[in-house]
């Protein structure tokens, strides 16, 4: 009897081995392109009016992972574009009538788990910059341009396909405070999907 439990848990544990190697989460080196939508939402400095804006934001990532089995940690850079441009109501005694967002900057970690053969998923936090352009629709004033600073978070599901390819479908949320100008707070909510390459 003793033999044959040896005999089957040696089978269970060799048939095991293929199943784990293949939930192991993904690690090295990757880079890739982002796009996706954005929303912009600005608050007045002395947050009487907010206005918003829908745009599209495209951009390059990269970065590296540690695998760690079933999970990894890592870290990864992001550049940026989007086309968001926001006007506060007419109403705004403000000085400046709007804010128009230009390129976003960010550095963080991230960390998750392989939750399917072959599908990863993640959350990420780090540091964020957003190249502001404050404007007039009048034209009476020269535009302004600032860079804001602040913290990014969010999460996401990446999935390997053939070969050293992977893609990725991602929620981040960036605050940025103290803008510049008549602007006081400036928030990007974005959903991205992306190509990647890993090495």
């Amino acid at each position: 009897m003793n033999k044959m439990l040896a005999a089957l848990a040696a089978m269970a544990a060799t048939g095991a081995t293929p199943a784990m190697a293949q939930t192991e989460a993904p690690g090295g080196l990757y880079v890739g392109a982002i796009a996706g939508f954005e929303g912009l939402e600005v608050e007045s400095g002395d947050a009487s009016v907010s206005a918003d804006a829908d745009s599209v934001v495209y951009g390059i990532a990269a970065g590296y992972d540690l695998s760690l089995g079933g999970g990894f940690v890592g870290v990864e850079g992001e550049y940026s574009v989007s086309t968001g441009s926001t006007e506060f109501p007419n109403t705004f005694a403000g000085a400046r009538d709007g804010l128009e967002a230009d390129g976003q900057y960010y550095l963080g970690a991230r960390a998750g788990f392989a939750a399917t053969p072959g599908i990863a998923a993640y959350g990420k936090i780090g540091y964020t910059a957003l190249d502001t352009r404050s404007f007039t629709t009048a034209g009476t004033f020269a535009d302004i341009e600032e860079n804001a600073t602040g913290i990014r978070y969010g999460g996401g599901v990446q999935i390997q396909l053939p070969g050293p390819l992977e893609a990725r479908v991602e929620y981040r949320r960036s605050r940025y405070g103290d803008v510049g100008g008549d602007v006081g707070m400036a928030t990007t909510d974005q959903v991205v999907a992306g190509v990647g390459v890993r090495f």
